[in-house]
């Protein structure tokens, strides 16, 4: 885990910020808005699964940016730095909270399946939202020009970057399909007999860095609608795909509400309205922990119990509300406190009550190594939690030749793929103030253990910090078929008392990768901004902010 910059407890101390016209006290002229030092100060923060990319973020955020730049930029960043997820040829899944409107809601630019798929496609591709998901953002909430945003990582692709540790544990996991395309070995190999990059490695991606100029210059709809559109798809069909000109143009990003979990003094927990089940149950797992009302009163083996018994409950009963396509019908209602407080119903504090119709079966493996995921708040108060995809680790495992793309797989039925991306915010939508955001991506389990993190640290009387919340050995119960899993390294004496319990144990190697911001003084502030910025230690990403 890499932390660059905290933000201090008073970073405005001795400071008047609200002398002048700004409540920041900005002396720069606007023009100068975009230049790296342009703000002073408390710049907000961000966190992501990849160094490099955090360090474009945070250069976005010192420039003036909004949240919604930071979004754009990092995300362009990641397809040059991560691209085993978050290529331009796949798409996410935000959740966006705008300050100067205090409104909160979701952005859905998911790679979809094509209207039809060709007979002779050797490998189905999905529509890319990506590129036009990233133009609807920074159109409604961007400061920053389009420019501004995809600059630095044509930069980096053509002049070249270290291949970082956090690429590089994709690269040992490469499917044998990428292997097998002469394109990705001419992308990624290290010249004739030499492999595939490794961390470390200086790394051009020249083509790529082509196509982000042409992005740069002619904005979105060239891909979609252009002649860059037309070369995409002449591109995918090279690679052994199939893409109609017409999916690609029809693409359209999706604004939906946020699914909403009431806390306490104004506070909601604001999910994303997605295909799939995953928001839907991360808000369900937190609405139980909330309902519960215990957490500061239990011991770390209760807790575990509660979190085993509260996720399993939540994953069983989905089989009722999730039809075959991923769809949910009335997802607002699932997360209602009527509908937690039944699923809550009967919960045991000693013992494992067997999750209401589950199959026998063998235990499931939860890693799922799909996704990546970023978090950003700057310092009006504006947030946003992305997950980015390509539906399988580097998607189909081939590259649209002479653009340097990575193409996204299909999604699959019932949202699998969709279920190991998870995000919230914590909003005080009364006043208008920001506390707490957080991403997860690369497990199915990924839903309940955001709400786990969440729920460790936003209780006053638990006394955890963000740091030890994300630290804390994990445990879920996957409710069909009824196993609860548990990270490696597990106390002993949790390990003995959830086999009394009655919970049938499994060993996982991981949990997913969640990434993290919790001010505790909330933004915007009056009175000084004091913000705790933590990626997961299981991972390799980069927390940035400062003063």
């Amino acid at each position: 885990m890499l932390v660059l910059g905290a933000c201090s407890s008073n970073p405005l101390a001795g400071l008047n910020p609200f002398d002048g016209l700004s409540p920041f006290g900005e002396s720069e002229e606007e023009a100068n808005r975009g230049t790296i030092g342009f703000i002073q100060g408390f710049l907000g923060g961000v966190v992501v699964d990849e160094p490099r990319a955090a360090l474009i973020g945070r250069d976005i955020l010192s420039s003036g940016g909004s949240a919604a730049d930071v979004a754009v930029a990092v995300s362009f960043a990641l397809s040059v730095t991560k691209p085993s997820s978050a290529s331009l040829g796949g798409g996410g899944i935000c959740v966006v909270h705008d300050v100067e409107n205090n409104v909160t809601e979701t952005l859905d630019f998911l790679p979809r399946e094509p209207s039809s798929i060709s007979p002779s496609a050797i490998q189905p591709v999905a529509v890319p939202g990506t590129i036009r998901g990233l133009a609807v953002l920074h159109a409604k909430y961007g400061k920053l020009s389009w420019a501004q945003l995809v600059t630095p990582t044509e930069t980096l692709a053509r002049f070249g970057n270290r291949i970082s540790r956090s690429f590089a544990f994709d690269l040992l996991r490469i499917p044998p399909a990428a292997m097998a395309d002469p394109e990705f070995r001419k992308v990624f190999g290290r010249g004739k007999g030499g492999g595939i990059v490794r961390e470390g490695d200086f790394h051009k991606q020249l083509d790529l860095s082509a196509v982000l100029g042409r992005l740069r210059a002619r904005g979105a709809g060239d891909f979609y609608t252009g002649l860059m559109g037309r070369q995409f798809v002449a591109a995918v069909a090279r690679a052994g795909g199939a893409l109609d000109i017409k999916d690609l143009r029809s693409y359209k990003p999706v604004w939906r509400s946020t699914l909403k979990v009431p806390y306490f003094r104004n506070v909601t927990f604001h999910f994303p309205m997605m295909p799939g089940p995953s928001g839907v149950l991360a808000g369900q797992i937190m609405g139980m922990l909330i309902e519960d009302n215990k957490w500061d009163g239990y011991s770390l083996a209760e807790r575990s119990h509660l979190l085993a018994e509260i996720s399993g409950r939540a994953y069983s009963a989905r089989g009722r509300w999730l039809r075959s396509n991923g769809s949910t019908a009335a997802p607002e209602s699932l997360v209602s406190e009527d509908a937690t407080e039944r699923l809550i119903e009967g919960l045991q504090n000693d013992r494992h009550t067997p999750m209401p119709n589950a199959r026998p079966g063998p235990a499931q493996t939860l890693g799922n190594n799909v996704g990546t995921s970023f978090v950003a708040v700057d310092r009006e108060g504006s947030a946003v939690a992305c997950a980015l995809t390509l539906n399988n680790p580097f998607g189909v495992g081939r590259i649209a030749r002479g653009m340097g793309i990575i193409l996204a797989g299909l999604p699959a039925p019932l949202g699998r793929g969709l279920d190991s991306l998870g995000l919230m915010l914590g909003i005080n939508n009364l006043h208008n103030i920001f506390y707490y955001g957080a991403a997860g991506t690369g497990s199915t389990a990924v839903p309940g253990v955001l709400a786990g993190v969440a729920i460790s640290m936003a209780l006053p009387a638990s006394g955890e910090s963000l740091e030890t919340a994300l630290e804390a050995k994990r445990v879920f119960n996957s409710g069909d078929p009824d196993v609860t899993y548990f990270e490696q390294g597990l106390a002993g004496g949790v390990f003995s008392k959830l086999e009394k319990m009655g919970h049938r144990l499994k060993p996982t190697s991981g949990m997913g990768l969640v990434n993290a911001i919790y001010c505790s003084t909330g933004v915007p502030n009056r009175e000084g901004m004091s913000c705790t910025i933590r990626t997961d230690p299981r991972g390799f990403g980069l927390a940035s902010g400062a003063e």
